[in-house]
């Protein structure tokens, strides 16, 4: 029976062209061999499974070949090439740093690199997980490495580059792995299927190679995995099944009954992966990768960001174009919290639940805030007044005539002074007498504190221009007010009468307006002040501040910052009203405003002592002469 080889052995690149996914690393090494610019060290740095102990061998082999072939390959016909392919070179050496990493064992290398190679021009040490050996060994091997022989190469491979002492770095020629894409373990994959007479859906290449993560070993192990438990033919269904992972299917079905708002569909979905024994928190995760990628899929320029086979892109774009942008961001954006508070949840499932419920009503969410905004807009567009300015002379009809029998013109003229309000009444017997069109007396003004909402402030009225006889049109660039209607009348004495009738029954609540009685208030200032110190220190140290009162009964508290102002904007309602109730005063007003406060002078010597009295009493400088007397004492 013929012994079994994994994958990941079997096809191991032995040239720099089967390299993988790596072309800006073999492309160096195979310009420095050709050039003969080798350094006397390089470190590979990576992922684990991206080749770097591959490259490191293949460098080494190349380096030893007798017979280099034209395209920098090693011929792996001279005799190196088949000691290192039969495993017994005594130019390369191999060693581990994860198991040999003490002081004695690089001891012991740096002894074996003094003695020169007997056959070929290099001896190269390879030395993999190099990240592993200690700051002891890393010190003992730093002069080797600064001057090695001439004959020597050391080739250091670490995938965890931070544990490397910066010495040893700035020591080496450093060349930096990427992950293996998608698409080119994708084409790998098929190559060795091929090879192997394995029957291999391209879908169930790409799962395995997302599942993979960018290392190609770990693909290569998967796949020998599928090929066990599949047979000869490798198919979507099976992966899916074998390595238990969450479907694409599933993502679509519940995307489907999120945009269709079906919440039951959605919570039956998510108890049908719970008892397939997903972890809730994956499938949390791969609603955010789902999303993002139909989010990707909106745009033709973003679509080379998915990663999947055609027929899944497929499928992602039928589905991109039912869902918005808003649901998919607003979606992203719950699945982003949701996953954070995720391990910190008591009920872990409910918080997912709850997650599913909030995206099955984002779409009704986001029709409401839609219809809202152009309800909005209706309202702006039908409340802004129509411009009535003219270009020119508009022409006089002789015809049009309003509800009330009186022409158009005439009406117009009026409401702008130009025809005195009998005139009207002349025209017109059925109209409303003049004392109705003249305008309403101005409400009384009620300040801000009051407790009930303003009347709308009317328009100021228009200039009356020049009386002009009945037949000669205006001039042009003149705008002509509306005539009030008798709704808008009634609206304003009805106004007028609301603002009457609060400011009574607000008188008889807070008392007249009378000024403010500086000692009383004095009094109600103290007592809130004790009260808040009990009940509130935060609000006791706001209002523990100088205040002044204005001439319009306007208490003006002042304050330090912005900060203090914001904390008493939410305290100022309480604070008034309770000065309007003690004071019986309804025209009392609050506010604060910020006062900087000004650095008063330190007297710190006893000289700005002296000459800060001498400012208040002139007559020490007289003492001060006359007696020979010193400021420092």
């Amino acid at each position: 029976m013929e012994n079994f080889v994994v994958s990941a052995r079997k096809y191991r690149p032995t040239t720099f062209d089967s390299v993988v996914g790596q072309h800006h690393i073999t492309n160096t090494l195979k310009n420095a061999i050709s050039s003969q610019h080798l350094a006397q060290a390089f470190l590979f740095c990576g992922p684990r499974g991206v080749g770097k102990t591959t490259c490191a061998r293949i460098l080494a082999k190349t380096i030893n070949c007798q017979n280099i072939t034209p395209e920098i390959e090693a011929c792996n016909e001279c005799e190196s090439c088949r000691s290192f392919n039969s495993n017994s070179s005594f130019n390369i050496h191999e060693l581990d740093a994860a198991s040999n990493n003490s002081v004695e064992d690089i001891r012991n290398l740096v002894e074996q690199v003094r003695y020169a190679p007997q056959t070929g021009k290099y001896k190269i040490y390879i030395i993999d997980e190099v990240h592993m050996l200690s700051n002891q060994a890393f010190n003992a091997f730093l002069k080797t490495l600064e001057e090695p022989p001439s004959y020597a190469i050391f080739i250091l491979a670490t995938t965890e580059r931070h544990k490397i002492i910066p010495t040893i770095l700035s020591r080496c020629q450093i060349f930096d792995f990427n992950r293996i894409r998608i698409e080119d373990m994708v084409r790998h994959l098929g190559g060795i299927a091929q090879k192997e007479s394995i029957q291999a859906e391209p879908d169930a290449l790409h799962l395995i190679s997302q599942k993979a993560d960018g290392a190609l070993r770990d693909a290569l192990s998967i796949f020998d995995q599928m090929v066990t438990f599949s047979g000869s033919n490798v198919t979507y269904k099976a992966t899916v099944e074998n390595l238990h992972i969450l479907d694409y299917d599933y993502y679509f079905r519940l995307t489907d009954h999120l945009l269709a708002q079906n919440l039951a569909g959605s919570l039956l979905l998510f108890d049908e992966i719970l008892k397939n024994g997903f972890d809730a928190h994956n499938f949390l995760v791969g609603i955010g990768e789902h999303f993002r990628s139909l989010l990707v899929c909106k745009d033709p320029q973003t679509v080379q960001l998915l990663e999947v086979s055609d027929n899944i892109k497929a499928k992602y774009a039928e589905q991109a174009q039912k869902s918005s942008v808003s649901f998919l961001l607003s979606g992203l954006n719950l699945v982003s919290t949701c996953d954070m508070h995720y391990k910190s949840s008591k009920n872990q499932r409910l918080h997912v639940e709850l997650c599913l419920m909030k995206m099955a009503h984002l779409n009704a969410a986001l029709s409401f805030a839609q219809d809202g905004v152009e309800l909005k807009k209706a309202k702006v567009g039908a409340t802004a007044p129509a411009s009535t300015a003219t270009t020119g002379a508009p022409p006089v009809p002789s015809a049009a005539m309003q509800p009330n029998g009186v022409p158009s013109q005439q009406l117009q003229q009026s409401a702008t002074g130009t025809v005195p309000s009998e005139s009207l009444q002349q025209h017109s017997p059925g109209a409303v007498p003049s004392q109705g069109l003249q305008q309403p007396p101005k409400p009384q003004q009620v300040t801000p504190d009051a407790h009930i909402a303003p009347p709308q402030a009317q328009a100021a009225p228009a200039p009356a221009p020049e009386r002009t006889r009945p037949g000669i049109p205006l001039p042009p660039q003149k705008k002509l007010s509306k005539i009030p209607s008798l709704k808008d009348l009634g609206n304003k004495q009805a106004a007028v009468a609301e603002v009457a009738v609060a400011e009574e029954a607000e008188e008889e609540h807070y008392g007249t307006i009378t000024p403010v009685d500086q000692a009383r208030l004095k009094t109600v200032w103290h007592s809130i002040l004790r009260r808040k110190r009990e009940e509130n220190m935060m609000e006791y140290t706001l209002l523990n501040r100088q205040y002044h009162i204005s001439e319009d009964n306007e208490i003006v508290l002042h304050l330090e910052n912005h900060v203090m102002m914001d904390q008493f904007t939410s305290l100022r309602p309480a604070i008034l009203g309770e000065l309007k109730k003690e004071l019986g005063n309804r025209s009392i007003k609050l506010r604060a405003e910020v006062v900087e406060m000004q650095d008063e002078r330190k007297l710190y010597t006893s000289q700005d002592k002296f000459n800060y009295l001498a400012e208040k009493y002139p007559v020490l400088v007289d003492l001060k002469q006359r007696f020979g007397l010193d400021t420092d004492f």
